[in-house]
């Protein structure tokens, strides 16, 4: 028999995933609908791409936005039916008895989260396998981003799971023992660890994690690297290292991006940003001069990325977002609403109705508390705060397009920005609502449009 607050709060959780999905539905058949008519390329789009170019793009974010919706559909049903059948309670059980059968003696509660832990995250991961298999291998071939092998990625599973498992069950077992031994405000030591643990993840991340996935070497001494330097220097940026990361194995994307703190800041650069980047074991490879300038002859009409003038007008805007503390202050953002999470679960942790309503009436673990309050309690707010972010996103976006045309680079911006839309396939009409709720990014043509004003 549920109690009152059982029942308003397994169905106000069940109500509003409902909501949210439906939400999230009608905003994604909008969009969709844009790309199944817009057909023809619209007149202002005239210099910025051909009709052929706009028709893959259309055909491409058809194809995506279809598998995004059936996905997210399997994952709504997925959320229900665990919720519905005590899902959370089996698990846990599960791993109790994982615990026990590697040895575990008497009830440990951190072992048994571990288990836990393991086996959701195994779940998780064998479930969503058939919609990652489908679209890195029927989606993204089909339109010619692919580039992993099978045995790739598999290879790359694997080393995901794990790192994440590493990652992942050492701090379970860190949040387990401060909420267990920290009192009344375990809440406030809760959350000074949790940012300290991120800032340690942000600095160990990209130096030791990232090449396990990915290779990165140091940009090559030339023309290229002599001007980032510059350009770094012109704007006092504390350039340390500067690498290129071969994504191309992965996929045709392209991308850029700085990380480190204080005096040691690293800038990667995709090499599918890069148009006349060769990575070393294309150097090495020995080919007759005849061979080469047939396939020279071949490859130059299809050639992706930019020029160096546009690679450093990219940098530009990238330096902007430093500049400007935009890094800073999405941290800052993300800091205080993790306080706020962390103090709400400490309001509700010793509320038994919370974890009866998922189906723990003897127990209270902790994991299972944090759980419901990050998955379920706050659901309604974290979509608000979302789309807060959202906002704060694209505005950061404009201001770092302003900081590169004030370096005088708004010409080379504007035809990168033009060419990574071209090679990333990205659709430039859009739905204003599913825009406004979803893109971090501002559209192509909002961003053209305030590169040309004067003010």
């Amino acid at each position: 028999m549920q109690s009152k607050e059982e029942f308003y709060i397994y169905y106000g959780v069940i109500s509003f995933l409902s909501i949210e999905y439906l939400w999230e539905l009608y905003l994604a058949i909008r969009q969709h609908r844009v790309y199944e008519e817009a057909t023809e390329l619209p007149t202002d789009l005239e210099d910025i791409m051909t009709p052929e170019t706009y028709k893959k793009a259309r055909v491409y974010n058809r194809d995506q936005s279809s598998f995004r919706i059936m996905k997210d559909l399997f994952a709504f049903i997925v959320t229900c039916l665990v919720i519905y059948v005590d899902g959370f309670v089996i698990f846990w059980k599960a791993g109790g008895q994982l615990a026990a059968s590697l040895g575990s003696t008497g009830h440990s509660e951190t072992l048994q989260t571990i288990g836990f832990a393991l086996l959701m995250n195994l779940f998780n991961t064998l479930i969503n396998m058939p919609f990652s298999v489908y679209h890195t291998f029927v989606v993204e071939e089909r339109h010619g981003f692919n580039k992993q092998t099978a045995g790739f990625f598999i290879k790359d599973k694997i080393k995901e799971f794990l790192v994440g498992q590493a990652i992942m069950l050492p701090l379970f077992a860190a949040i387990i023992w401060i909420v267990r031994i920290g009192g009344t405000y375990f809440f406030i030591y809760l959350w000074v660890f949790a940012m300290m643990f991120s800032l340690f993840l942000l600095t160990i991340y990209p130096n030791y994690i990232m090449p396990l996935f990915d290779r990165y070497t140091p940009l090559s001494p030339g023309s290229l690297r002599t001007r980032i330097e510059e350009l770094a220097a012109s704007v006092k940026f504390p350039l340390y290292k500067l690498y290129v990361v071969e994504g191309s194995k992965r996929s045709n994307h392209s991308n850029a991006f700085f990380y480190g703190f204080f005096k040691n800041k690293r800038i990667v650069l995709f090499d599918t940003l890069l148009k006349d980047y060769k990575s070393e074991s294309e150097k090495d490879t020995s080919k007759t001069e005849k061979n080469e300038e047939k396939e020279n002859e071949k490859k130059e009409s299809e050639k992706v990325g930019c020029d160096d003038d546009e690679v450093l007008a990219v940098l530009g805007h990238e330096l902007g977002h430093w500049k400007l503390n935009h890094v800073i202050k999405t941290l800052v953002c993300m800091q205080v609403n993790l306080f706020l999470v962390f103090l709400v679960f400490g309001l509700l942790f010793q509320f038994k109705p919370m974890y009866a309503a998922f189906g723990f009436r003897n127990e209270q673990p902790v994991i299972i508390g944090l759980l419901i309050v990050l998955q379920f309690i706050f659901s309604p707010y974290h979509a608000i705060l979302n789309f807060s972010m959202t906002i704060l996103s694209r505005h950061h976006e404009f201001q770092a397009d302003k900081f590169a045309r004030d370096l005088g680079k708004a010409k080379y911006l504007r035809s990168a920005l033009i060419k990574l839309s071209r090679d990333n396939l990205s659709f430039p009409v859009y739905d204003w609502l599913y825009s406004r709720w979803h893109y971090s990014h501002p559209p192509l043509l909002e961003r053209l449009a305030a590169l040309d004003k004067t003010d």
